[in-house]
């Protein structure tokens, strides 16, 4: 038997928070070192899996399928293709920066012991942390239609208790107030995925069913389905195709979020640490984007290209509604989370266009957003962290006092607008141009609201970062030796992958044609006539 490379992978991490969790409560030190370390072997075991892919090799490879409920077609299946592979490295990537930069979150605030003062437990914190990293790495590793529902719904729960339990302490009202906020702000988030993950349930019961009528076994198998669909050994009927495609499609919309369903996402960053605000934007979030392009087109190719024009219309409105809040922002997470939104927006987008290009810059804005988020946000909240207070008007001056914390916070904002040399550009780049090649109208429409990124970004780096000093600024102290050991490598890895995205490229694109043959598609020919 082979080495089970993709399961201990997943499983690294869950043992790390079962291990970090346990730890006595006087070891609070030891406890976030342990996480740390159990996340630095789960980046070197997502290499590995990297390393061992072969781009022109199988669609899913270093795969696993054991029984595991069999009286119900259920099976432990894992595999991983190009797509799956690069967003376990992000995720695996991303985790030890979290950790590093929330490395005192959960501490005991000072005169802890004195009423109303919370004490944050953080074994509990860093295991939490960790528990999300197991679920959302099995959730991109699963091609069991039924074992990646079990683990999309499962990561709401260490979600909950990081939104909810752990919330950011520069709060504007009293710690009473910020309090009922964070748990209104958790709460938020779980009931939407939560009717998300329902009406999902409902649609991979009906999945069951009509596999079982016509295959004469059901199956959760995505490989099974979908090699059945080619054949033409598995037909739905368009109205039930389209039904369970709904019913997948609800689930990762609220989950990506695409607009109207996005409302839960700024209450959720907003009250959260930024650790844990870049957790759900940069990797939680991800998985819905990623299912759109496994499951909805994979099993629904009819009903995908169906609810095309829908999809389009609301992608472009998150792009257009996301960038026009932001830019009215007071307070500097909400507005990096509606941000995300305009982002996500994007990749909705390429995923939809049905355009190579388009699969391919869906899936590189997808890593690139992870990454330039995450460097925008952790910055953002070791500034917020140094002046107690998450509005913009409470800043001005930081450039002055805090040089290098400054430059990082504009390096994260110019690749938050795309900026040409850093990596989001690419990936921008591509989904729209496959989204022009085949729907010239909304790709001018989406490229024309690119000019409000620029405006959100440079106002927000203006008004914290220019002009005079204010009185809370003065004093501030520059980025410490573990927030530049958080922020360089982010900013080193946006500078390398907007210069040379290849080696992410040649990963992905052959997924991509795997997936644009599961919906009959081909890039539109160009209109124009070669010279002769």
């Amino acid at each position: 038997m082979s080495f089970p490379l993709l399961t201990v992978t997943a499983l690294v991490p869950a043992v790390g928070a079962v291990a970090t969790a346990a730890m006595p409560a006087a070891r609070r030190s030891a406890a976030k070192w342990l996480a740390l370390s159990v996340s630095l072997v789960t980046l070197g075991l997502a290499a590995a899996v990297l390393v061992r892919f072969d781009p022109g090799g199988a669609r899913y490879q270093l795969t696993e399928s054991r029984p595991w409920i069999a009286e119900f077609g259920v099976r432990y299946e894992l595999g991983v293709d190009g797509i799956g592979a690069v967003l376990v490295a992000l995720t695996a990537l991303l985790v030890p920066f979290i950790l590093l930069a929330g490395w005192h979150d959960a501490d005991e605030e000072a005169g802890g012991d004195k009423p109303g003062r919370r004490w944050r437990p953080t074994q509990g914190f860093f295991a939490l942390i960790l528990a999300v990293e197991a679920m959302v790495v099995i959730s991109f590793l699963a091609t069991d239609v039924f074992l990646f529902y079990i683990f999309f719904e499962a990561m709401l729960i260490p979600m909950y208790f990081l939104i909810g339990g752990f919330g950011d302490r520069a709060h504007e009202h009293g710690e009473e107030e910020a309090s009922r906020q964070r748990s209104y702000a958790a709460v938020k988030f779980l009931l939407y995925n939560l009717a998300g993950g329902l009406i999902m349930l409902a649609a991979v019961i009906g999945l069951y069913a009509v596999t079982a009528d016509q295959l004469g076994e059901g199956t959760f198998s995505l490989q099974a389905i979908t090699e059945a669909r080619a054949s033409g050994e598995l037909e739905m009927a368009t109205n039930t195709e389209r039904l369970l495609f709904l019913g997948f499609f609800f689930a990762f919309a609220v989950k990506a979020p695409l607009f109207p369903l996005h409302t839960w996402l700024p209450n959720a960053m907003g009250e959260a640490t930024a650790p844990v605000a870049v957790l759900i934007t940069a990797v939680v979030d991800k998985v819905g984007t990623f299912a759109m392009l496994r499951y909805c087109l994979g099993l629904f190719p009819e009903a995908s290209e169906w609810a095309t024009p829908v999809v389009l219309v609301l992608a472009l409105i998150s792009i257009i509604y996301g960038a026009l809040v932001a830019v009215g922002q007071r307070d500097m997470k909400r507005l990096i989370a509606y941000a995300s939104i305009s982002h996500f927006g994007f990749i909705i987008l390429g995923v939809f266009a049905m355009t190579s290009q388009g699969h391919s810059g869906a899936t590189l804005y997808m890593v690139n957003h992870g990454i330039s988020t995450a460097a925008l946000m952790l910055v953002a909240g070791f500034l917020i962290t140094r002046r107690g207070s998450r509005l913009i008007a409470d800043y001005g001056g930081v450039q002055k006092v805090a040089p290098v914390l400054a430059g990082a916070f504009l390096v994260g904002g110019l690749a938050t607008l795309s900026l040409p040399g850093l990596a989001p550009f690419i990936s921008e780049f591509l989904v729209l141009v496959g989204t022009f090649s085949r729907y010239p109208v909304v790709g001018v429409i989406a490229a024309a609201t690119i000019v409000l990124a620029a405006l959100y970004v440079l106002v927000l780096y203006q008004r914290t970062m220019t002009g005079p000093v204010k009185e809370g600024v003065k004093g501030m102290p520059d980025l410490r030796v573990r927030e530049l050991a958080v922020v360089t490598p982010l900013i080193a890895l946006l500078i390398f992958l907007g210069v040379f995205p290849k080696p992410l490229t040649d990963i992905v694109n052959p997924a991509v044609e795997h997936t644009l043959s599961d919906v009959e598609k081909h890039d539109p020919a160009p209109d124009v006539e070669a010279a002769k």
